[in-house]
């Protein structure tokens, strides 16, 4: 029997406080108001060499706003000016007028002084009139003039007021826009903390319920080399129960909307009523509601937990070699994959897809369950590796490993032909309403997307390739390690663009849950392989799974077993 070492022990224990204290952390230093928020998003465009674009609007606004109420000021002064310099001119008009009569009743009365009487009156009368009219033409051409001038003026005047008035609209225009942006950006960063530590516990879950299907899919199909290794994968499908509680946890959380993680849980988003109205999301309600979303999840977690305590026991109990019980659990297990294959679909458009509410794709499902696949089947060859390296798995040879390898590089293959696929078709047709799932993750996650592709894909076909190093422990670990990191990163990249957008990064809180996961399964896993007898006796095809060999391999005498 195996013992759960207490240096394993107390290293996952460890891995789970580290990882506590991380997560608290990163919700504690998660920003509270808009100010924080505006100060976080001045502080990254500082750190990437430019302004931010928003407090630059703000700040540009403000001085044309300046620059309006300077042109307004001036123009009130230009028609101050106009007004006393035509005042000025009327009095000079009228001056000159008025001295021009007193002249020439001068010049008369001096050349006709004998002839006062009739011509001095007949001169007078007539140049009088005559300087009356030429005053009054005069003034009327004065005062044309001056109405026009008063009125374009006044039109110009009203035109300058009127962009005065569309610019202080435009302002509060861009100052709602730019309070919008901050309440936006500010639910993505409080959602940061949630998200980084929802990636962690997704992806672990996700790892243990695919070692349970894997395990069920050895049994449904009665393979006879896998036997061996069936405490292993009994041991980490234990890991469900633990992961199930904080995700249980977590879905009740998020349906009381104690964080912004699904856009389609916004109040009002199915009120036409209201400005956060969408009919998109509206029109696929009778599937994306609170209560339905959370009782689905809720039968997914109980139907998992449920069925792995069953089989777990009755296989304990098998040890005896009650073929009748053998049968029994096959019967199980078959219930088992139908559930989990309607389950497991539901679950990502639930969990995952629910996050893009506009966007859908057929394949989706079945691409989460590759990515999850593939992890699972390395994690099953760490630890298989592990503990055969303390001599915990006396049947385990180097052509179980070999298997492994092999499940290994085929399902990265199946998970590329899967992403390609998908990758493809929507790039090809065009659509919008899909483009945009990929037009965010390649403009805002280039680097992450791009990266999984090589570690999920180049990178273990390159080195798996080979027939001979798929059964070298080492070799194995080395790919292993590459693809677990490229397959948190694609479901990385599945999640963070839909709940933090651009506000992404890989710091405390990230590193911090997967830690504690990491913890959380060393002790479920360990300690329950350590309470069951690693070689299942019970099974009627062991035998085929002891004596499992390559040819290749046994003759190059690298099998452990030493069979020649």
């Amino acid at each position: 029997m195996y013992q759960f070492s207490g240096k394993l022990k107390m290293l996952a224990i460890i891995l789970m406080a580290l990882g506590l204290l991380g997560t608290a952390y990163s919700f504690f230093s998660a920003p509270k108001t808009k100010e924080e928020a505006k100060a976080i998003l001045a502080a990254n465009a500082g750190h990437h060499g430019t302004h931010g674009d928003k407090s630059h609007k703000v700040d540009h606004s403000a001085e044309k706003h300046e620059e309006k109420k300077k042109d307004v000021h001036s123009k009130e002064t230009v028609v101050e000016h106009i007004t006393h310099d035509l005042g000025a001119h009327a009095d000079e008009t009228v001056g000159e007028h008025t001295k021009h009569a007193k002249d020439s009743v001068s010049d008369s009365v001096g050349h006709e002084e004998e002839k006062v009487s009739e011509h001095v009156k007949h001169a007078l009368g007539t140049h009088a009139n005559e300087t009356l009219g030429e005053h009054e033409k005069h003034n009327e051409a004065h005062s044309d003039e001056d109405t026009r001038l008063t009125d374009s003026l006044n039109g110009h005047v009203a035109d300058k007021n009127m962009n005065v008035d569309k610019h202080v609209k435009n302002h509060h225009a861009d100052a709602h826009d730019e309070d919008h942006h901050l309440e936006h950006a500010l639910h993505q960063m409080k959602n940061r903390p949630w998200s980084a530590f929802y990636v962690s516990m997704l992806f672990f879950l996700g790892i243990t319920l695919l070692v349970f299907a894997f395990y069920a899919s050895q049994r449904v199909a009665q393979a006879g080399w896998s036997v061996a290794i069936f405490r292993v994968m009994e041991a980490i499908t234990n890991n469900i129960h633990y992961v199930s509680v904080f995700m249980l946890v977590f879905l009740i959380l998020t349906a009381m909307h104690i964080n912004h993680m699904f856009p389609w849980m916004a109040e009002g988003t199915f009120d036409p009523t209201h400005e956060n109205y969408d009919a998109v999301v509206d029109g696929k309600k009778w599937f994306l509601n609170t209560p339905g979303w959370l009782i689905r999840s809720i039968v997914y977690l109980l139907g998992w937990n449920i069925f792995r305590f069953i089989i777990r026991k009755k296989s304990i109990q098998q040890d005896n070699g009650d073929l009748k019980l053998h049968k029994n659990i096959y019967n199980i297990t078959v219930g088992f994959v139908v559930f989990f294959m309607i389950s497991e679909s539901m679950m990502s458009w639930d969990w995952i897809m629910g996050i893009d509410p506009h966007w859908f794709s057929t394949l989706f499902g079945w691409y989460v369950l590759a990515t999850f696949l593939v992890s699972a089947l390395t994690v099953i060859a760490f630890v298989t590796i592990y503990l055969r390296s303390k001599g915990a798995l006396p049947l385990v040879n180097d052509s179980h490993i070999h298997d492994l390898a092999k499940f290994m590089f085929g399902f990265s293959v199946f998970w590329t032909y899967l992403w390609f696929a998908q990758f493809m078709l929507i790039w090809y047709a065009d659509i919008p309403e899909e483009t945009t799932y990929f037009a965010q993750r390649f403009n805002e996650y280039k680097l992450p997307f791009l990266a999984m592709v090589v570690m999920n894909f180049v990178f273990p076909v390159l080195l798996l390739i080979n027939s001979d190093f798929k059964s070298i422990p080492w070799f194995v670990v080395l790919g292993g390690i590459v693809i677990l990191i490229g397959h948190y990163v694609d479901l990385f990249v599945m999640i963070m663009p839909g709940t933090v957008g651009a506000q992404w990064g890989f710091g405390i809180g990230e590193l911090s849950g997967f830690l504690f996961f990491l913890g959380m399964f060393i002790y479920a896993t360990f300690s329950a392989f350590a309470k069951a007898n690693p070689v299942p006796k019970g099974s009627p095809f062991l035998h085929e799974s002891e004596t499992h060999h390559y040819y290749i391999i046994e003759h190059r005498g690298e099998d452990n077993n030493g069979h020649h």
